[in-house]
């Protein structure tokens, strides 16, 4: 089957790979991977460019080499079934999504002993991230034909709960993200339809042990690859594995479809150190409709019902209207006038309104320049953005000069617009929180921001004016999710860029001697939502009353309102109370972080010596807070 069909397809793949391979350096040889990752591939040509980049990945996950954009990360993967197949497919799909993988591949079927007992082999290694694959076939529920539901259920029960232990295993010892694969049906249904009716036919104690394992999964903060719902709905065309594949080597999932499984993998990967991307930047003009709303006016494109293609249209924006409530923030970017793309949002049949759109764009300049643009608008970066854009020639132009901007390859009929676009699964999640669903409106509220600061002409007055309350609390149940994806998504202001799992920033926050909180702002217009996490834990190359600002992060949209001075009277307060009587500040530089070079002098740090063992490149500050420091902001806090 074709896979991947998202991706754009290459003129000759199999040419480029040869010449790749010409390349001396086994840095660039893996740059030049990772760039050739970003096209339609089979499983041929997925091994040959995981050859291609196998000593670069080894130089850049040993820590020898850094490649820009390439975040390395350890995954162990423990399964039930033959998964070593597949190992090449994971990291040329982390390549693609930005993650320089290094896999450790477990015993075959040997995922119980990995966890519950000592393995040196998994303890030396040091994964971040624990996949356990199992199958059907993998201890089977004994059950009979004639077994009662409660029977069946209380079964279930037990297997879930022998899941549990391995999960909280894998955190205690590895304090490592678990991403759980469900279970796909091995046999074909013994009674047809009426299988569904039978609590203990086989197909309905698996389909009812997934749902049990989504709802423990839900619970305990494990991330799932639930890989009987996409072999359910076809993802897979005709099935994961051809039966003699099993019979004689025990594989779940077949060669030919190890790019598809690699890259569902990946993109939970992804999103779960906060690559995934938040922005959806749509072309208009035969993309929201069909027509051109210059020449055809608002009674003339092609929307809504009446016509199969208006129809098409009209269930492309409300997939998009989706992704919005979701969290997804929406923009325009259209070679247009502006008056009169922004009057087409008065059809009636729209789906999507203006105040949808938080940053729109319309001009006859390039897309290119009109896509930073947008960015620099939002204050995100361009790998935040996704591109749609009926136009081949206009995606081909984005993916050359904006090779971070994920550009999908689109069908030629609208109607499987939206299929295809949430098969690229650019937008993965790993969390939901009431954050994520206002997270768009947020984006236009800040524009709104901008604009009233635009026009006042005295800064302190504004900022009185805006009437901003802080509420900072420690990082518990409720802030884990959010305030770790906030911790791997945030680039510009994070002092230190430590990427964290929900299961590291829950021992943080666990202890009592650490500082750990959640920041939320809100003002007149509206509320920001979570706007900064703070970890501050103790470290042995500082003194016992020094507390170490581990992870300082905070969301670039609201830079310049006094909001660091803020933070910082928040932190301070809970370090005094913590029996602290100093801070000490750690700035780590990378290539997106520059705009906090400076951030702790300017806050009253002053300069302290690197302790051993700590990065050439980092510098520390130090604050005494046996003084007191007055205010230097108009925000009320709350803590």
């Amino acid at each position: 089957m074709d896979q991947l069909l998202w991706l754009a397809q290459h003129p000759d793949l199999g040419a480029a790979i040869g010449e790749a391979k010409r390349v001396a350096d086994p840095v660039e040889r893996l740059t030049e991977a990772a760039r050739l990752a970003g096209f339609r591939r089979d499983f041929t040509q997925t091994a040959r460019l995981d050859r291609l980049a196998t000593d670069g990945l080894r130089a850049v996950t040993q820590g020898d080499a850094s490649v820009p954009g390439l975040r390395p990360l350890r995954i162990a993967l423990l399964a039930s079934h033959t998964v070593d197949h597949l190992v090449p497919a994971i990291r040329v799909a982390g390549l693609q999504r930005g993650l320089a993988i290094c896999a450790y591949v477990a015993p075959y079927g040997m995922y119980r002993q990995a966890l519950l007992m000592e393995d040196a082999a998994l303890n030396d290694f040091g994964p971040q991230l624990i996949v356990l694959a199992l199958d059907a076939r993998d201890a089977p529920l004994q059950l009979p034909l004639e077994a009662s539901l409660d029977q069946v259920d209380a079964a279930i029960a037990e297997r879930v709960d022998e899941l549990r232990l391995l999960w909280r295993r894998a955190r205690e010892r590895h304090a490592a993200q678990v991403v759980q694969q469900t279970i796909v049906p091995a046999d074909p249904p013994l009674f047809g339809s009426f299988d569904a009716l039978v609590p203990a036919a086989p197909y309905a104690v698996i389909d009812r042990l997934n749902a049990a394992i989504r709802a423990a999964a839900r619970e305990d903060g494990v991330l799932l690859m639930d890989l009987a719902w996409e072999a359910a709905r076809s993802s897979y065309g005709d099935g994961l594995a051809e039966p003699l594949r099993w019979h004689q080597a025990k594989q779940l999932v077949s060669p030919n479809l190890a790019p598809l499984y690699g890259d569902q993998l990946a993109r939970i990967v992804a999103a779960s150190v906060g690559l995934s991307r938040k922005c959806l930047v749509l072309d208009l003009d035969n993309t929201l409709w069909g027509g051109v709303i210059g020449d055809d006016g608002i009674d003339g494109i092609h929307l809504g019902q009446g016509s199969p293609s208006g129809e098409a249209f009209l269930a492309f924006q409300r997939y998009a209207a989706q992704l919005a409530r979701r969290g997804i923030i929406l923009a325009v970017c259209s070679k247009n006038d502006m008056s009169v793309a922004e009057a087409a949002f008065e059809h009636p049949e729209m789906a999507l309104k203006r105040s949808d759109i938080a940053a729109f764009v319309a001009n006859w300049e390039d897309k290119a320049g009109n896509l930073r643009r947008i960015a620099s608008m939002l204050d995100i970066g361009l790998d935040s953005l996704v591109f749609v854009d009926d136009n081949p020639a206009e995606r081909d132009i984005v993916r050359r000069e904006l090779p971070e901007v994920a550009v999908p390859e689109l069908p030629d009929d609208v109607a499987d617009y939206p299929a295809r676009v949430a098969a690229a699964g650019f937008f993965e999640a790993v969390s939901f929180t009431s954050d994520d669903a206002s997270r768009g409106r947020n984006y236009a509220l800040n524009a709104e921001r901008k604009a009233a600061m635009g026009q006042s002409t005295d800064m302190e007055g504004y900022l009185r004016g805006l009437e901003m309350v802080m509420t900072a609390t420690p990082i518990g149940a409720s802030e884990l999710a959010r305030s770790t994806q906030l911790i791997n998504k945030t680039n510009q202001f994070n002092l230190t860029t430590r990427r964290y799992s929900e299961a590291e920033v829950e021992r943080i926050a666990s202890d009592p001697r650490s500082v750990a909180l959640a920041i939320r702002l809100a003002d007149k217009f509206g509320d920001n939502g979570l706007i900064s996490v703070v970890l501050a834990r103790p470290d042995s190359a500082f003194a016992d009353d020094e507390l170490l600002i581990d992870s300082w992060l905070m969301s670039c949209r609201v830079l310049g309102r006094q909001v660091e001075e803020a933070v910082l009277e928040v932190i301070t307060r809970a370090a005094i109370a913590a029996g602290y009587n100093a801070l000490i500040g750690e700035y780590g530089p990378t290539e997106r972080n520059g705009m906090v070079a400076e951030h702790f002098p300017r806050l009253g740090f002053t300069q302290h010596q690197i302790p051993a063992g700590a990065p050439s490149d980092a510098t520390f500050w130090r604050l005494d807070l046996t003084h007191d420091t007055p205010s230097r902001h108009f925000i009320e806090v709350k803590a």
